[in-house]
């Protein structure tokens, strides 16, 4: 199947996107180069963001999103999934999560010296907007290249899955922000695992 690249920022519903294609069966690869310096992530992420998605189905989170062009060229067959969240509930989050905290991946998305949200809201508000924007341009004319998933409403199995050409699954769909839903999607997954084995055992003992 073809490689699935999530391409929106983090805090605008990666984690959900990372829970939802591990369902689907998707090898989901994560963030990667926050054990490098800036300088060695500056020059290397590119190079070592295209050699982990070869070894996976898709990937999602930082800094993923900056390799959208160099993953279009290398996979003409992948798709790409532009996650969005409010602006202001996007700020928050970011802000809440790292605060005074400098990053080296906040540096290499926001600058050197904004690698801490706190001091720089006009910063990363501007670079999440543009970056949104430059992708949406990048895949206009390309329909059925990109689908853009927005998770300031509650987000549902058919668009992504008929983006996939997958079936829907029984379990409802992930939410990172919403703890109370994964206790049911737990028991489900389990119920759905036991009845895999139980099949498993019964083809084995006919």
């Amino acid at each position: 199947m073809p490689k699935v690249f999530c391409v929106g920022f983090q805090k605008s519903g990666t984690t959900s996107m990372e829970t939802a294609l591990q369902m689907l069966g998707y090898r989901v690869a994560s963030v990667y180069g926050r054990d490098l310096s800036l300088p060695e992530l500056q020059r290397r992420y590119v190079e070592i963001g295209l050699s982990r998605a070869e070894e996976v189905d898709a990937a999602q989170d930082m800094p993923w999103p900056l390799l959208y062009r160099e993953l279009d060229a290398a996979y003409p067959d992948a798709k790409f999934i532009l996650t969005t969240r409010d602006e202001n509930a996007w700020w928050k989050s970011i802000l809440g999560h790292f605060g005074r905290n400098k990053d080296v991946m906040q540096q290499l998305v926001y600058g050197e010296e904004a690698g801490a949200p706190l001091g720089h809201e006009k910063r990363y508000r501007r670079i999440y907007r543009e970056h949104n924007q430059r992708v949406l341009d990048y895949f206009a004319d390309r329909p059925g290249k990109l689908l853009t998933l927005d998770f300031s409403a509650p987000v549902e199995w058919g668009p992504l899955c008929a983006f996939l050409d997958i079936a829907v699954p029984e379990a409802p769909f992930p939410r990172s922000n919403q703890p109370k839903q994964y206790p049911s999607l737990r028991r489900d997954l389990r119920r759905r695992g036991l009845t895999f084995v139980n099949q498993m055992i019964g083809s084995r003992t006919t």
